[in-house]
């Protein structure tokens, strides 16, 4: 999307912030013993509470496809992205790595948001290193959405950190253009070369999600279709805001102070 009025900006702003919040509240629920389906709950309750809509609940992104049966995405360790919240039946343990990734709708436009949590005791501090990488590309990534740039300018920062610290990084996922849908165009990869893939322009709002792992990043779709794994059964980390660019530079939308 291209947001070209104030009006359409200070919705997705302010849908961004609402999103922020309830993530905020979500990740500080984690901890062991709590299910993907009780986040779930609070979810949908923080939602309604706002009068707002969840973005991924029967969302569906080809004609013919099963209708998404959760509000929330709750990946946890080797599950790096999409694992339906409400029916994963997963039980969060002390020490998991948990991403939770969220959407809503707020008068008319879509935010996405991702944040990757550890729950209870940091066993390993390769998987503190993993979480902290995932924010540093994400920031890195922020730093280049810029007028007059490209997504491989994007892609690229973010790459160059997953090699610095020898993180895997899947290449079939990305983020990508939000606002009027879930998914738009431009696809914004989490690799690249600088200067090369769409233009960014004034007004243009894009999710930026980087993906790590600490092994291959080679991935494959779970058995409830829907969930990403990694192959290896290493561990991941994701993390994910919206963002409008400014000719002054990039605004995170999907911030709550």
């Amino acid at each position: 999307m291209i947001a070209k009025t104030k009006a359409e900006i200070d919705a997705l702003r302010e849908g961004g912030r609402r999103l922020a919040r309830h993530l905020r509240i979500l990740s500080e629920l984690v901890a062991p013993g709590v299910t993907s389906r009780e986040l779930e709950d609070k979810a949908r309750e923080l939602v309604k509470a706002d009068g707002d809509t969840l973005a991924f609940f029967g969302h569906t992104e080809r004609k013919g496809d099963k209708p998404y049966p959760s509000g929330l995405c709750v990946s946890v360790n080797d599950v790096i992205v999409h694992s339906p919240a409400s029916d994963n039946d997963a039980v969060i343990h002390d020490g998991d790595v948990v991403c939770l990734d969220f959407g809503i709708k707020h008068k008319g436009f879509y935010t996405d948001h991702a944040v990757t949590v550890i729950a209870g005791t940091r066993r390993d501090p390769r998987d503190e290193e993993l979480v902290r990488g995932t924010y540093e590309a994400l920031a890195t990534g922020i730093a280049q959405a810029k007028v007059g740039n490209a997504t491989g300018d994007i892609g690229y920062a973010v790459q160059k950190i997953a090699e610095k610290y020898h993180f895997g990084y899947p290449k079939n996922l990305s983020g990508h253009g939000v606002g009027i849908k879930v998914h738009e165009e431009p696809h914004v990869p989490n690799f690249g070369e600088r200067g090369k893939g769409a233009k960014l322009v004034e007004g243009l709002i894009i999710a930026i999600e980087p993906m790590m792992t600490l092994g291959s990043g080679e991935l494959f779709i779970d058995k409830d279709g829907y969930s990403y794994r990694t192959k290896d059964g290493s561990r991941t980390a994701h993390a994910e805001h919206t963002v409008l660019v400014t000719k002054n530079g990039p605004e995170i939308l999907t911030k709550y102070e």
